[in-house]
């Protein structure tokens, strides 16, 4: 995976995640944004990983601008917000923070692809709710693809003993999940 500027930056989809994309617990080979490489290595497309185990909605709009600069990426993956819902982060300020990372990924001519996150049903039904909610709500107002639940239909033996973590085995049905919306926005041309 390259992690250096391209001069065919047009070509570059960057993740901008955290330990989901980042690979936490598995080799880096066997993590998903890896496997999306092998699945593009016949396109133009270069994967640009800039996820970061731990990282939240705040840390991911502190990174946005130089990374959208180094990159300038054609599509933008933004798999942010489990870290925030884990500590209990007021959902206005997560939505608050997905929102200006969407903005400044439009802004910068990107397609983006928004990763839905779901969290334990120990945290309540009204911030479980709210905090799933929030994903749809962003996708529909930006106009942007939605994937509403990345680790939609991976069974419990396939996390890690923390159970939130997917494991090495996991790692192709999440790709599978992310192809179905990210396919579309690579046969379109770049966003306006």
């Amino acid at each position: 995976m390259s992690l250096s500027s391209s001069a065919q930056g047009a070509n570059n989809i960057l993740v901008l995640g955290d330990s989901l994309s980042a690979g936490y617990g598995i080799a880096r080979e066997a993590g998903w944004t890896h496997l999306l490489q092998e699945e593009l290595k016949d396109t133009p497309y270069t994967v640009v990983n800039a996820s970061i185990s731990g990282e939240t909605t705040a840390g991911g709009l502190r990174r946005i601008d130089r990374v959208l600069a180094l990159h300038t990426p054609a599509v933008v993956i933004v798999e942010l917000g489990a870290n925030d819902g884990l500590r209990g982060t007021p959902l206005a300020e997560t939505e608050k923070n997905l929102d200006h990372i969407i903005r400044r990924a439009k802004a910068a001519r990107a397609k983006v692809l928004l990763l839905g996150m779901q969290l334990p049903p120990n945290y309540g039904p009204a911030y479980t709710g709210q905090f799933r909610d929030l994903f749809p709500r962003l996708a529909k107002q930006h106009r942007i693809a939605l994937l509403p639940f990345m680790l939609d239909g991976i069974p419990p033996e396939q996390f890690l003993p923390d159970n939130l973590h997917p494991d090495a085995a996991a790692q192709p049905l999440i790709l599978k999940n992310v192809m179905h919306p990210l396919r579309p926005l690579l046969d379109r041309p770049r966003a306006d």
